[in-house]
């Protein structure tokens, strides 16, 4: 049973896309948590099913060989407790998942859905690249 003061294993998750012209603006789109391996790699999962109809052919078959060949590494790795990222590109745009592996801590001082002031001062940072 997990206790609300106490520090609990999990997965953090991102979505990052990245630009591939000369700004290279890299966005965070989305993070989540997730408290299991299964869990975790669910996510890019269900991402790719649902938008590799919209890719070229090219990065469907990345998407699609992932699902088949590189889940169960991606898998295998966030067990070990090792982070993983998987990339796609879609003309000039390069979409990335990142899942790494985080201990939750219990936040100070909620109350409701009010966070308190330093939840704020959280950046996330930007996926390392591959290439």
């Amino acid at each position: 049973m997990f206790l609300k003061d106490e520090a609990r294993r999990g997965y953090w998750r991102e979505c990052w896309t990245e630009g591939l012209t000369d700004e290279g603006e890299l966005v965070l789109r989305a993070s989540f948590d997730a408290y299991s391996a299964p869990q975790a790699d669910r996510w890019v999962a269900v991402a790719h099913r649902t938008i590799s109809p919209a890719f070229d052919p090219e990065a469907s078959e990345q998407a699609w060989q992932w699902l088949y060949d590189g889940r169960i590494e991606t898998r295998r790795a966030l067990l070990r407790s090792e982070p993983c990222a998987v990339s796609v590109t879609f003309f000039t745009t390069r979409i990335t998942w990142t899942i790494r592996p985080v201990i939750f801590l219990p936040l100070a001082h909620r109350q409701g859905t009010e966070l308190p002031a330093c939840a704020y001062n959280f950046k996330p940072r930007p996926p390392q690249r591959t290439d």
